[in-house]
């Protein structure tokens, strides 16, 4: 007879805690340096184009003067005062001469237009365009100035004697007596002279009168047909006396 083997038991088996996996050590880093700032050689950068620059300029200034300057169109003005007007001042250095230097021609009553041009490398042409004087205006306090046609005041103009003389009172009407010496030059106006009634202009051999400028020039023709007579223009007709 065979003997039965014996039953086994139930035994609790724990499993074994694993076992972590060695890691390597990291490696050794190198030390980085710290970045050098950039500014600086910005800065650095910046001087020595500042520097560069700067020497630049005094160099053109000294070896880039205006050795030459040519004026035309004045008559009345002269050269010394065009340039002077111009800023043309001795020694100034052409790379930096431009219409900022010469505000002065705009400025001046004597002249109406100015070109100026530069010229490489050491040239400057101005050409000018000066007002005329055109008739003398007596002002109310008896001062007596010269007028160009547009009705600028031109200071220091000489030999204007002959030219027609303005003179009147009463409300300013230079602008219409300025007209009538205009629109009459033919007839070699002497004078005009102006009221709040009308306008009277003088010639060698005779005057003129009206109220109105429209009629005053429509009948002007009557200076050359009666001469050496006063002539008074209305809208309803014509009165010459003696």
């Amino acid at each position: 007879m065979t003997e039965p083997k014996p039953r086994g038991g139930n035994h609790r088996v724990t499993a074994a805690p694993p076992t972590p996996d060695p890691t390597p050590a990291p490696p050794d880093s190198p030390e980085v340096p710290p970045a050098r700032p950039r500014r600086r050689r910005r800065a650095l950068w910046w001087s020595l184009g500042a520097v560069l620059l700067a020497g630049a300029l005094a160099a053109s200034w000294f070896a880039l003067p205006i050795r030459t300057v040519t004026v035309t169109g004045n008559v009345r003005l002269s050269e010394a005062q065009v340039r002077n007007l111009a800023g043309l001042t001795p020694g100034f250095a052409w790379p930096y001469y431009g219409a900022w230097r010469a505000q002065g021609l705009r400025r001046s009553p004597w002249i109406t237009a100015a070109a100026v041009t530069r010229r490489f490398p050491d040239t400057v042409e101005v050409r000018v365009t000066e007002r005329v004087p055109f008739a003398r205006l007596q002002q109310p306090g008896g001062r007596v100035v010269v007028l160009a046609e547009d009705g600028t005041v031109l200071p220091g103009a000489q030999g204007v004697e002959a030219l027609p003389l303005l003179t009147g009172w009463g409300p300013g009407r230079v602008g219409d007596a300025l007209f009538v010496a205009r629109a009459l030059r033919g007839y070699n106006v002497q004078s005009v002279e102006y009221t709040p009634s009308g306008i009277t202009a003088r010639t060698a051999s005779g005057s003129v009168w009206s109220g109105d400028l429209r009629t005053l020039l429509k009948y002007a023709g009557a200076l050359v047909q009666f001469p050496n007579k006063q002539i008074h223009i209305y809208p309803w007709g014509v009165s010459v006396q003696e």
